[in-house]
């Protein structure tokens, strides 16, 4: 293969930190499922003011700069619920959305924090007005920040030991 060439020939190159600029970029989040003895989830309600207030969701946020997802969950769940949890969290799903409210892409990851015991008691953040266990079906028919069909294969996973891949907040 012969790769010699003349200079005009050559394509340009771009330096490294306008390369950069060029990538796409995603904001990246971390949640986590919780579920008693019953196995009834943990939901928190979006409280007045805050995007999707009113709307029920996992316990979960956005990384910080340089934070992987897995020390997201854990720091989200403490700082959104107060509980600490006794072993790392195993990975459910993730899931692609190509663009929330504007935002640009999002990439979520969903993580199974175990069974609570009864000694977890939930203390909100200001970010939150309510909290509940709630059975899948009751689950499902509230209003939630995702998918319906979302949680439902969040559960299944956290139950069998699988990992479940989400587009646009749906199954595939």
């Amino acid at each position: 293969m012969d790769i010699t060439g003349t200079a005009e020939h050559l394509e340009r190159v771009l330096p490294r930190a306008e390369w950069v600029r060029t990538l796409p970029q995603t904001i990246v989040a971390a949640c986590v499922l919780l579920h008693d003895p019953d196995d009834r989830i943990l939901l928190l309600r979006y409280a007045g003011g805050r995007p999707g207030a009113g709307a029920w969701g996992l316990p979960g946020g956005m990384l910080d700069h340089g934070e992987d997802p897995l020390t997201a969950a854990r720091r989200e769940l403490y700082e959104e619920t107060g509980i600490v949890l006794d072993r790392a969290p195993r990975l459910i799903g993730y899931d692609h959305r190509a663009d929330v409210k504007g935002t640009g892409p999002v990439l979520d990851f969903y993580f199974h924090g175990g069974t609570l015991t009864g000694r977890q008691s939930v203390r909100r953040s200001p970010e939150h007005d309510a909290d509940g266990l709630f059975p899948l079906p009751e689950a499902r028919a509230l209003r939630l920040a995702a998918h319906p069909d979302a949680l439902t294969a969040l559960h299944t996973a956290a139950r069998s030991g699988t990992v479940v891949c989400l587009r646009e907040g749906k199954p595939l």
